[in-house]
């Protein structure tokens, strides 16, 4: 099982008051991710959204930087770590909008870029983008078949329900030869879409003993990544026994990779919490 951190500053995630984040620069982030990549955390993550229906804010969070953009950033501070779009709605971007921008991402970072993408449920944010809403599903799961066939060839072909193209040139595409795609949401069926379009499954809102019983209900192939939460922020310094704990029972769960959140009052102790947490999972291996 591997760690990956759920980036601070970024998001306000499930509308949790920011404190020091509220202030924070994008030095602050720099530094978070420097230190994840010298400790050899999988990867780390920027979330999308374009505008929040107030009525939302409370549950979702405000707060959602740019990942295009803050990503970028962090390729030229880091070397190894992976960076996730967790998540981009397909719906809000053609296909090749999206080999294009993160195809490039790919070649400034070395082909380090995972794409997690999700359906989306916001109706008001739809509309505000002029997205068709009610065939999102169905929409998704062609644009997840194009943007396979696209992302790393520089001529690409594809015809669909929704998307076709062809006699055309994308160039750059993506570096990687296959750039790993993860399905996020929080229903069974984007586990369904997840082992059936994807190479891995990053939910969200969902307990880990509900993403338990419903990986125990299928059967997942080799190299599926499942990227789960902890039911709490984790407290590796505080708490070490418990973190400890929490890690085996969420790989005993399904669990491939651990989307990590902290406790944590200030940037100096997110960045001892993400050390503690490196030393207890390296000492429990």
């Amino acid at each position: 099982m591997k760690l990956g951190i759920a980036t601070p500053v970024v998001t306000n995630v499930a509308g949790a008051r920011l404190t020091w984040e509220q202030d924070a620069s994008i030095e602050d982030i720099g530094r978070v991710a420097e230190a994840a990549d010298r400790l050899g955390y999988h990867h780390l993550t920027c979330s999308e959204h374009i505008g929040m229906p107030a009525t939302e804010s409370d549950r979702r969070g405000s707060r959602y930087w740019d990942p295009l953009a803050t990503l970028g950033y962090v390729s030229a501070r880091t070397t190894q770590i992976r960076l996730a779009t967790m998540t981009l709605v397909l719906g809000y971007h053609h296909p090749l909008a999206i080999v294009k921008r993160y195809g490039t991402l790919d070649h400034v970072s070395s082909g380090r870029v995972i794409l997690g993408v999700g359906v989306g449920s916001l109706k008001e944010e739809f509309d505000l983008l002029g997205a068709p809403f009610e065939d999102r599903g169905e929409r998704a799961d062609d644009a997840l078949r194009a943007l396979r066939a696209a992302l790393a060839t520089n001529e690409p072909v594809y015809a669909g329900k929704f998307y076709q193209f062809g006699g055309l040139t994308v160039d750059p595409c993506a570096l990687q030869p296959h750039m790993p795609i993860w399905i996020g949401g929080r229903t069974r069926r984007s586990l369904r879409r997840a082992l059936t379009l994807a190479d891995g499954w990053c939910p969200f809102g969902i307990s880990l003993d509900t993403a338990a019983e419903w990986l125990r209900a299928r059967e997942i192939p080799p190299g599926f990544e499942v990227v789960l939460p902890a039911d709490r922020p984790l407290d590796p310094l505080g708490e070490p026994a418990a973190t400890v704990e929490t890690l085996a029972t969420m790989e005993a769960a399904g669990t491939t990779i651990v989307s990590a959140r902290f406790n944590h009052r200030s940037l100096e102790h997110y960045l001892e919490q993400i050390h503690a947490l490196a030393e207890l999972h390296t000492a429990s291996d």
